[in-house]
Protein backbone atom coordinates (compact mmCIF):
# COMPACT_ATOMS: atom_id res chain seq x y z
CA UNK A 1 0.00 0.00 0.00
CA UNK A 2 3.08 1.98 0.50
CA UNK A 3 4.60 1.53 -2.62
CA UNK A 4 0.90 2.39 -4.32
CA UNK A 5 0.67 5.16 -2.24
CA UNK A 6 3.84 6.90 -3.14
CA UNK A 7 3.38 6.01 -6.83
CA UNK A 8 0.31 8.22 -7.01
CA UNK A 9 2.42 11.22 -5.47
CA UNK A 10 4.67 10.67 -8.66
CA UNK A 11 1.85 10.94 -11.32
CA UNK A 12 0.34 13.93 -9.40
CA UNK A 13 3.38 16.34 -9.67
CA UNK A 14 4.51 15.02 -13.11
CA UNK A 15 1.24 16.20 -14.32
CA UNK A 16 1.42 19.42 -12.31
CA UNK A 17 4.96 19.89 -14.06
CA UNK A 18 3.71 19.88 -17.45
CA UNK A 19 0.95 21.84 -17.07
CA UNK A 20 3.25 24.83 -17.28
CA UNK A 21 4.94 26.46 -20.00
CA UNK A 22 8.59 25.55 -21.33
CA UNK A 23 9.90 28.23 -18.56
CA UNK A 24 7.99 27.22 -15.78
CA UNK A 25 5.30 30.15 -16.11
CA UNK A 26 2.16 30.58 -17.25
CA UNK A 27 1.01 33.20 -19.58
CA UNK A 28 -1.10 36.24 -18.25
CA UNK A 29 -3.45 38.23 -20.13
CA UNK A 30 -2.67 42.14 -20.01
CA UNK A 31 -0.09 44.46 -20.60
CA UNK A 32 3.62 44.25 -19.94
CA UNK A 33 5.73 46.27 -17.76
CA UNK A 34 7.43 47.97 -19.94
CA UNK A 35 5.89 49.22 -23.26
CA UNK A 36 2.34 48.94 -22.42
CA UNK A 37 1.90 46.04 -25.49
CA UNK A 38 0.26 43.02 -24.79
CA UNK A 39 2.39 39.63 -24.28
CA UNK A 40 3.39 37.38 -26.66
CA UNK A 41 -0.19 35.15 -27.31
CA UNK A 42 -2.98 37.32 -25.66
CA UNK A 43 -5.40 39.23 -27.52
CA UNK A 44 -5.42 42.83 -26.94
CA UNK A 45 -8.86 44.00 -25.29
CA UNK A 46 -9.78 47.29 -26.41
CA UNK A 47 -12.85 49.37 -26.08
CA UNK A 48 -13.95 53.03 -27.72
CA UNK A 49 -16.37 54.97 -25.96
CA UNK A 50 -18.52 57.41 -27.65
CA UNK A 51 -19.67 60.56 -26.26
CA UNK A 52 -22.22 61.06 -28.34
CA UNK A 53 -23.94 57.84 -31.16
CA UNK A 54 -22.46 56.39 -33.86
CA UNK A 55 -24.17 57.37 -37.05
CA UNK A 56 -22.99 61.16 -37.69
CA UNK A 57 -20.65 59.53 -40.54
CA UNK A 58 -18.19 61.71 -39.38
CA UNK A 59 -16.31 62.04 -36.72
CA UNK A 60 -17.65 59.07 -34.49
CA UNK A 61 -18.15 56.75 -37.62
CA UNK A 62 -14.52 57.77 -38.53
CA UNK A 63 -13.28 56.58 -34.96
CA UNK A 64 -15.76 53.39 -34.98
CA UNK A 65 -14.15 52.82 -38.40
CA UNK A 66 -10.35 52.77 -36.49
CA UNK A 67 -11.99 50.07 -33.89
CA UNK A 68 -12.97 47.80 -36.54
CA UNK A 69 -9.77 47.99 -37.96
CA UNK A 70 -7.85 47.47 -34.63
CA UNK A 71 -10.21 44.10 -34.52
CA UNK A 72 -9.66 43.14 -38.04
CA UNK A 73 -5.45 44.23 -38.40
CA UNK A 74 -4.84 43.85 -35.44
CA UNK A 75 -6.66 40.70 -34.00
CA UNK A 76 -7.62 42.30 -30.94
CA UNK A 77 -11.31 41.84 -28.82
CA UNK A 78 -13.13 45.06 -29.44
CA UNK A 79 -16.08 46.94 -27.89
CA UNK A 80 -17.99 49.94 -28.84
CA UNK A 81 -19.53 52.05 -26.17
CA UNK A 82 -22.44 54.58 -27.07
CA UNK A 83 -22.71 57.04 -24.24
CA UNK A 84 -24.98 59.24 -25.80
CA UNK A 85 -25.56 63.03 -25.27
CA UNK A 86 -26.39 63.10 -21.42
CA UNK A 87 -22.71 64.30 -20.65
CA UNK A 88 -23.41 63.64 -16.78
CA UNK A 89 -23.34 60.08 -17.69
CA UNK A 90 -19.94 60.20 -19.23
CA UNK A 91 -17.75 59.70 -15.93
CA UNK A 92 -19.50 57.22 -14.78
CA UNK A 93 -19.31 55.19 -17.83
CA UNK A 94 -15.33 56.15 -18.45
CA UNK A 95 -14.97 54.84 -14.38
CA UNK A 96 -17.33 51.50 -14.75
CA UNK A 97 -15.20 50.81 -17.97
CA UNK A 98 -11.92 51.45 -16.59
CA UNK A 99 -13.07 49.09 -14.08
CA UNK A 100 -13.84 46.12 -16.44
CA UNK A 101 -10.95 44.20 -17.75
CA UNK A 102 -10.06 45.88 -20.88
CA UNK A 103 -6.19 46.70 -21.72
CA UNK A 104 -6.79 49.95 -23.89
CA UNK A 105 -9.50 52.37 -23.19
CA UNK A 106 -10.12 54.72 -26.41
CA UNK A 107 -12.20 57.75 -26.02
CA UNK A 108 -11.65 61.21 -28.08
CA UNK A 109 -12.65 64.68 -28.17
CA UNK A 110 -11.67 68.01 -25.89
CA UNK A 111 -14.96 68.00 -24.12
CA UNK A 112 -14.25 64.71 -22.46
CA UNK A 113 -10.57 65.00 -22.20
CA UNK A 114 -10.41 66.59 -18.17
CA UNK A 115 -12.61 63.19 -17.07
CA UNK A 116 -10.83 60.84 -19.44
CA UNK A 117 -7.34 61.78 -17.89
CA UNK A 118 -8.74 61.74 -13.93
CA UNK A 119 -10.35 58.21 -15.47
CA UNK A 120 -6.60 57.31 -16.39
CA UNK A 121 -4.92 58.57 -13.18
CA UNK A 122 -7.19 56.94 -11.34
CA UNK A 123 -6.42 53.41 -13.41
CA UNK A 124 -2.33 53.24 -13.72
CA UNK A 125 -2.39 49.40 -14.46
CA UNK A 126 -4.94 50.42 -17.74
CA UNK A 127 -3.44 52.17 -21.10
CA UNK A 128 -5.76 55.03 -22.40
CA UNK A 129 -5.80 56.89 -25.96
CA UNK A 130 -7.30 60.24 -26.72
CA UNK A 131 -7.69 60.26 -30.59
CA UNK A 132 -8.98 63.93 -31.09
CA UNK A 133 -8.01 66.94 -27.95
CA UNK A 134 -6.27 70.06 -28.47
CA UNK A 135 -5.16 69.59 -24.23
CA UNK A 136 -1.50 68.74 -24.26
CA UNK A 137 -1.33 67.26 -21.05
CA UNK A 138 -1.60 63.62 -20.38
CA UNK A 139 -1.09 61.18 -17.77
CA UNK A 140 1.93 58.49 -17.86
CA UNK A 141 -0.68 56.11 -19.15
CA UNK A 142 -1.95 58.40 -21.61
CA UNK A 143 -1.64 58.82 -25.50
CA UNK A 144 -3.12 62.00 -27.09
CA UNK A 145 -3.69 62.56 -30.73
CA UNK A 146 -4.89 66.43 -32.08
CA UNK A 147 -5.06 67.06 -35.80
CA UNK A 148 -3.84 70.49 -37.92
CA UNK A 149 -7.38 71.06 -38.89
CA UNK A 150 -6.32 74.90 -39.74
CA UNK A 151 -3.92 73.28 -42.24
CA UNK A 152 -6.59 71.05 -44.01
CA UNK A 153 -9.60 73.63 -43.66
CA UNK A 154 -6.89 76.37 -45.64
CA UNK A 155 -7.48 73.48 -48.18
CA UNK A 156 -11.22 73.69 -48.14
CA UNK A 157 -11.43 76.96 -48.09
CA UNK A 158 -9.34 77.94 -51.27
CA UNK A 159 -11.17 74.65 -53.13
CA UNK A 160 -14.36 77.16 -52.16
CA UNK A 161 -13.04 80.28 -53.40
CA UNK A 162 -12.06 77.84 -56.33
CA UNK A 163 -15.67 76.66 -56.56
CA UNK A 164 -17.47 79.92 -55.98
CA UNK A 165 -15.79 81.57 -58.90
CA UNK A 166 -15.78 79.08 -61.78
CA UNK A 167 -18.20 77.70 -64.53
CA UNK A 168 -19.43 74.77 -62.24
CA UNK A 169 -22.98 73.42 -63.12
CA UNK A 170 -24.02 74.57 -59.62
CA UNK A 171 -21.83 77.71 -58.96
CA UNK A 172 -23.65 81.13 -59.04
CA UNK A 173 -22.05 84.80 -59.52
CA UNK A 174 -22.01 85.80 -55.96
CA UNK A 175 -18.54 85.49 -54.63
CA UNK A 176 -19.90 84.39 -50.90
CA UNK A 177 -19.03 80.89 -49.97
CA UNK A 178 -20.36 79.47 -46.46
CA UNK A 179 -19.40 77.57 -43.40
CA UNK A 180 -21.92 75.79 -40.59
CA UNK A 181 -19.96 75.22 -36.92
CA UNK A 182 -21.61 73.14 -34.01
CA UNK A 183 -20.81 75.66 -31.78
CA UNK A 184 -18.57 78.91 -31.52
CA UNK A 185 -16.05 77.03 -29.28
CA UNK A 186 -12.00 77.17 -30.38
CA UNK A 187 -11.94 73.81 -31.59
CA UNK A 188 -14.49 74.70 -34.37
CA UNK A 189 -13.37 78.30 -35.03
CA UNK A 190 -9.62 76.23 -35.65
CA UNK A 191 -11.73 74.83 -39.04
CA UNK A 192 -13.03 78.33 -39.36
CA UNK A 193 -10.12 80.63 -39.51
CA UNK A 194 -8.46 78.07 -42.08
CA UNK A 195 -11.09 78.16 -44.13
CA UNK A 196 -11.35 81.68 -44.25
CA UNK A 197 -7.45 82.47 -45.08
CA UNK A 198 -7.64 79.21 -47.43
CA UNK A 199 -10.65 80.93 -48.94
CA UNK A 200 -8.59 84.43 -48.81
CA UNK A 201 -5.65 83.05 -50.27
CA UNK A 202 -7.32 82.31 -53.82
CA UNK A 203 -9.38 85.36 -53.59
CA UNK A 204 -8.89 88.03 -50.77
CA UNK A 205 -12.69 89.78 -51.48
CA UNK A 206 -14.27 86.70 -51.11
CA UNK A 207 -16.90 86.52 -48.03
CA UNK A 208 -17.78 83.90 -45.87
CA UNK A 209 -21.19 83.52 -43.84
CA UNK A 210 -21.00 82.08 -41.22
CA UNK A 211 -23.65 80.29 -39.15
CA UNK A 212 -23.60 78.08 -35.28
CA UNK A 213 -26.17 75.59 -35.11
CA UNK A 214 -25.52 75.25 -31.25
CA UNK A 215 -25.83 71.62 -31.75
CA UNK A 216 -23.70 68.68 -32.93
CA UNK A 217 -26.57 66.31 -33.09
CA UNK A 218 -29.60 68.34 -34.99
CA UNK A 219 -29.66 67.34 -38.19
CA UNK A 220 -33.37 69.95 -38.69
CA UNK A 221 -31.33 72.66 -37.44
CA UNK A 222 -28.44 72.32 -39.28
CA UNK A 223 -30.69 72.16 -42.75
CA UNK A 224 -32.69 74.92 -41.40
CA UNK A 225 -29.35 77.22 -40.97
CA UNK A 226 -27.70 75.75 -44.55
CA UNK A 227 -31.01 77.19 -46.25
CA UNK A 228 -30.96 80.43 -44.89
CA UNK A 229 -27.21 81.05 -46.12
CA UNK A 230 -28.02 79.31 -49.41
CA UNK A 231 -31.07 81.44 -50.03
CA UNK A 232 -29.01 84.19 -49.41
CA UNK A 233 -26.26 83.88 -52.42
CA UNK A 234 -23.89 80.80 -50.95
CA UNK A 235 -23.52 78.13 -53.40
CA UNK A 236 -21.00 75.75 -51.06
CA UNK A 237 -21.15 75.81 -47.51
CA UNK A 238 -18.60 73.63 -45.27
CA UNK A 239 -19.79 71.19 -42.99
CA UNK A 240 -18.04 71.50 -39.13
CA UNK A 241 -20.89 70.31 -36.76
CA UNK A 242 -21.04 66.74 -36.58
CA UNK A 243 -24.83 64.93 -36.83
CA UNK A 244 -26.14 68.39 -37.50
CA UNK A 245 -24.07 68.93 -40.28
CA UNK A 246 -26.07 66.04 -41.80
CA UNK A 247 -28.68 69.06 -42.62
CA UNK A 248 -26.55 71.15 -45.04
CA UNK A 249 -26.51 67.69 -47.05
CA UNK A 250 -30.06 67.70 -47.15
CA UNK A 251 -30.15 71.73 -48.22
CA UNK A 252 -27.87 70.98 -50.75
CA UNK A 253 -29.94 68.69 -52.26
CA UNK A 254 -32.92 70.94 -51.82
CA UNK A 255 -31.18 73.48 -53.20
CA UNK A 256 -29.13 71.88 -55.78
CA UNK A 257 -26.03 73.80 -54.09
CA UNK A 258 -22.34 72.08 -53.09
CA UNK A 259 -20.95 70.72 -49.74
CA UNK A 260 -17.78 70.29 -48.40
CA UNK A 261 -17.36 67.44 -45.52
CA UNK A 262 -15.74 66.69 -42.49
CA UNK A 263 -13.77 64.32 -40.42
CA UNK A 264 -14.79 61.49 -42.66
CA UNK A 265 -14.97 61.22 -46.76
CA UNK A 266 -18.94 62.49 -46.17
CA UNK A 267 -19.29 61.59 -50.17
CA UNK A 268 -18.46 58.33 -50.06
CA UNK A 269 -20.78 57.50 -46.91
CA UNK A 270 -23.53 58.43 -48.90
CA UNK A 271 -23.22 57.44 -52.11
CA UNK A 272 -24.90 54.34 -51.48
CA UNK A 273 -27.89 55.39 -50.07
CA UNK A 274 -28.93 58.86 -51.63
CA UNK A 275 -25.87 59.47 -54.72
CA UNK A 276 -27.83 62.68 -55.53
CA UNK A 277 -26.58 64.04 -52.34
CA UNK A 278 -23.25 62.40 -52.49
CA UNK A 279 -22.68 64.15 -55.65
CA UNK A 280 -23.15 67.95 -54.15
CA UNK A 281 -20.41 66.94 -51.83
CA UNK A 282 -17.51 68.05 -53.77
CA UNK A 283 -14.64 67.05 -51.20
CA UNK A 284 -14.09 66.27 -47.65
CA UNK A 285 -11.75 68.31 -44.80
CA UNK A 286 -10.42 64.79 -43.30
CA UNK A 287 -9.06 64.00 -40.27
CA UNK A 288 -7.55 59.91 -40.92
CA UNK A 289 -8.79 59.33 -37.14
CA UNK A 290 -9.22 55.71 -38.58
CA UNK A 291 -5.58 55.59 -39.59
CA UNK A 292 -4.88 57.03 -36.28
CA UNK A 293 -6.12 54.66 -34.25
CA UNK A 294 -4.69 51.96 -35.89
CA UNK A 295 -1.72 53.16 -35.41
CA UNK A 296 -1.72 53.97 -31.96
CA UNK A 297 -2.95 50.66 -30.85
CA UNK A 298 -0.39 48.83 -33.06
CA UNK A 299 2.48 50.71 -31.47
CA UNK A 300 0.65 50.33 -28.20
CA UNK A 301 0.87 46.42 -28.92
CA UNK A 302 4.37 46.35 -30.07
CA UNK A 303 5.63 48.82 -26.97
CA UNK A 304 6.87 51.32 -28.55
CA UNK A 305 3.76 54.42 -28.31
CA UNK A 306 5.31 56.64 -25.99
CA UNK A 307 2.86 57.35 -23.31
CA UNK A 308 2.19 60.86 -21.71
CA UNK A 309 2.39 63.15 -24.55
CA UNK A 310 0.75 64.71 -27.46
CA UNK A 311 1.52 64.65 -31.28
CA UNK A 312 -0.07 66.90 -33.87
CA UNK A 313 -1.21 64.95 -37.17
CA UNK A 314 -0.76 67.17 -40.32
CA UNK A 315 -0.50 66.66 -43.75
CA UNK A 316 3.19 65.84 -43.54
CA UNK A 317 2.07 62.73 -40.69
CA UNK A 318 -0.48 61.90 -43.40
CA UNK A 319 -2.70 62.59 -40.59
CA UNK A 320 -5.17 65.43 -42.50
CA UNK A 321 -6.05 65.69 -46.13
CA UNK A 322 -9.10 65.99 -48.25
CA UNK A 323 -11.46 63.96 -50.13
CA UNK A 324 -10.21 63.20 -53.96
CA UNK A 325 -12.81 60.36 -54.87
CA UNK A 326 -14.20 60.07 -58.01
CA UNK A 327 -16.91 62.91 -57.44
CA UNK A 328 -14.33 65.60 -56.31
CA UNK A 329 -12.70 64.34 -60.37
CA UNK A 330 -15.87 64.72 -61.99
CA UNK A 331 -17.41 68.24 -60.01
CA UNK A 332 -14.08 70.28 -60.35
CA UNK A 333 -12.60 71.00 -63.64
CA UNK A 334 -8.79 69.92 -63.86
CA UNK A 335 -7.32 73.35 -63.75
CA UNK A 336 -9.05 73.37 -60.38
CA UNK A 337 -7.68 70.25 -59.22
CA UNK A 338 -3.97 71.29 -60.19
CA UNK A 339 -4.52 74.81 -58.24
CA UNK A 340 -5.56 72.80 -54.95
CA UNK A 341 -2.69 70.45 -55.68
CA UNK A 342 -0.15 73.56 -55.69
CA UNK A 343 -1.91 74.73 -52.55
CA UNK A 344 -1.33 70.96 -50.41
CA UNK A 345 2.24 71.20 -51.63
CA UNK A 346 3.01 74.56 -50.52
CA UNK A 347 0.80 73.31 -47.03
CA UNK A 348 3.43 70.12 -47.23
CA UNK A 349 5.95 72.19 -47.50
CA UNK A 350 5.38 74.98 -45.12
CA UNK A 351 5.39 77.50 -47.79
CA UNK A 352 2.02 78.97 -46.39
CA UNK A 353 1.61 79.60 -42.60
CA UNK A 354 -2.14 79.12 -41.22
CA UNK A 355 -3.28 80.69 -37.98
CA UNK A 356 -4.50 78.72 -35.44
CA UNK A 357 -7.61 79.74 -33.39
CA UNK A 358 -6.73 77.23 -30.62
CA UNK A 359 -3.99 80.39 -29.32
CA UNK A 360 -6.82 83.15 -30.27
CA UNK A 361 -8.65 85.46 -27.97
CA UNK A 362 -12.40 85.20 -28.61
CA UNK A 363 -12.12 88.63 -29.76
CA UNK A 364 -9.29 87.83 -32.57
CA UNK A 365 -11.63 84.95 -34.02
CA UNK A 366 -14.37 87.59 -34.09
CA UNK A 367 -12.27 90.35 -36.21
CA UNK A 368 -11.71 87.68 -38.59
CA UNK A 369 -15.79 86.45 -38.91
CA UNK A 370 -16.39 90.47 -38.98
CA UNK A 371 -13.64 91.14 -41.80
CA UNK A 372 -15.01 88.32 -43.97
CA UNK A 373 -19.16 89.25 -43.24
CA UNK A 374 -20.83 89.28 -46.77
Amino acid sequence: MLTLLLLAVMVLVTACGNSKSGNGNTATPGTNAEGGGATAGDKLKVVLLIPGTLGDKSFFDAANNGLQKVKSELGAETKVVEMGADKTKWEPTFNDIAAEDWDVVISGGSEITEMFNATAEANPDKKFINYDTDIEEAPENMYNMSYSTNEVSFLAGAAAALATQSDMANANKDNVIGFLGGMDIPGINAFLVGYIQGAQYVDPEVKVAVSYAGDFVNPAKGKELSLIQYNSGVDIIFNVAGGTGLGIFDAAKEKSKYAIGVDSDQAMLLKDTDSVKANLIVTSAIKKIDSAILGAVKKLQDGTLEMGKRDVLGFVEDGVGIAENEIYKEAFPAELQTKIEEVKQKLINKEIKVDNAMGMETSEVEAIRNAVKP
